[in-house]
Formats: structure tokens, C-alpha cells, sequence
């Protein structure tokens, strides 16, 4: 049940977006397909400014996810403490994922800090949706990053699904794809020559 507190909170924010509204931001989304049955328009910058102004609160994430709003949703990644979330509150919430937008963001700002962060990015990738193919291939440049590097297994398995992503005909899959595979060839030069050598690409 929601408290006072969390429900004023989410009150507060849900009425904020709307001096920050961006007309034609939200038109050129939902012209590109993001249908959400709020969509302010309002740019990253402005909700991670946003964000700052709030703590880390598992219980305000999940009721701000709950909204069909696309702000909602971006703050709900911004304000969910990592370390709080179950591993299935994120499968759930990947399952709900309806954009390329909100796959890369979820990725990038919530999924990689997560302690399943690996098995649910090899998980993702094997998909055959497109969002959570973005959302895995995007944790796992986050991943590569930081110069964690994949056991045997692991590399075999990322290289068949990444020859696999780099045919599809998504771009946003192709792109998450192929930068995965740019980021893991930079952890040293023995993975860039087994890249190389599985997919064929000489320009890693």
C-alpha cells in the first residue's frame, strides 16, 4: 500500500512535468511510435536535474514505473536504488519496456549496477524481442567497460549472439550490437583478435 508520503511525493512530481512540458519534443515521439498515455516531452538533462532533488527510494521507483507516463518511467530508473532491487522487479520492468529509448536508459542508468547485471544482459541478448536485446548488448558494454572480462563460456556465447545481432534488421539492435562488440575488443588485444576472427570484422 502506498504511504502518504510516497503518494504526496509522486503528486509533487507527476504535477512538475508540466512546466517543463516539450511540445514538440513529445509530438516528434509519439510520431516515431513511443506511445505512452503521458508523454511530456521532457528532456534527460531536466530529470536527472529532477531526480537530484530526491533519495534513492525503492517504494517511490516502483509506484513512479506503475504510471504509463514516459517521465514516470525515467525517473523510476533515476530514483531505484540498485542494490533494493529484486532481480525480478527487473525482469518485470524489461517486460514492460516498450522503446529503444527506455531499454538503453534502463541499461545504462539502473541495470548495469545490478548484481544479476551479467546473467540478465546474456539472458537479454538471446531474446527475440528487440528491446531486450538492446537493453542486454547496452549493460554489456557497460560491463566491458569496466574491463570485466567474460569466462570461455561466456565469450563463445556472446560471439554467436552478437553474429546473430549484427544480421538483424533492427538498427537499434545492429547498433547496440556492434558497439558491445567495439567495447569488448577493447579490454585487451587477445579478445579484439578472437572478435576479429569469430565475426569476420577488420575494423575493430
Amino acid at each position: 500500500m502506498m504511504t502518504e508520503d510516497i503518494h504526496s511525493q509522486l503528486k509533487q512530481i507527476k504535477q512538475s512535468f508540466r512546466l517543463l512540458m516539450n511540445g514538440v519534443v513529445s509530438h516528434s515521439m509519439r510520431e516515431k511510435g513511443l506511445e505512452y498515455k503521458l508523454n511530456w516531452g521532457v528532456q534527460l538533462p531536466h530529470l536527472i536535474e529532477m531526480a537530484g532533488e530526491y533519495e534513492k527510494n525503492y517504494a517511490l521507483a516502483i509506484e513512479l514505473w506503475k504510471e504509463d507516463i514516459r517521465e514516470c518511467k525515467i525517473l523510476a530508473l533515476l530514483l531505484m536504488p540498485a542494490a533494493e532491487m529484486p532481480v525480478e522487479v527487473a525482469e518485470i520492468w524489461m517486460e514492460q519496456t516498450r522503446s529503444q529509448e527506455m531499454a538503453e536508459l534502463s541499461a545504462f542508468y539502473l541495470y548495469q549496477y545490478l548484481p544479476e547485471a551479467p546473467e540478465l544482459a546474456f539472458r537479454w541478448i538471446s531474446s527475440e524481442k528487440d528491446t531486450d536485446q538492446i537493453a542486454g548488448y547496452s549493460i554489456l558494454s557497460r560491463l566491458f567497460m569496466n574491463h570485466q572480462e567474460p569466462n570461455e563460456r561466456g565469450i563463445n556465447e556472446f560471439l554467436d549472439q552478437a553474429a546473430v545481432a549484427l544480421q538483424s534488421s533492427s538498427l537499434g539492435v545492429k547498433h547496440a550490437a556492434m558497439n558491445c562488440v567495439q567495447r569488448f575488443s577493447q579490454i585487451n588485444e587477445q579478445l579484439e583478435e578472437i572478435a576479429k576472427k569469430a565475426l569476420n570484422l577488420d575494423f575493430l
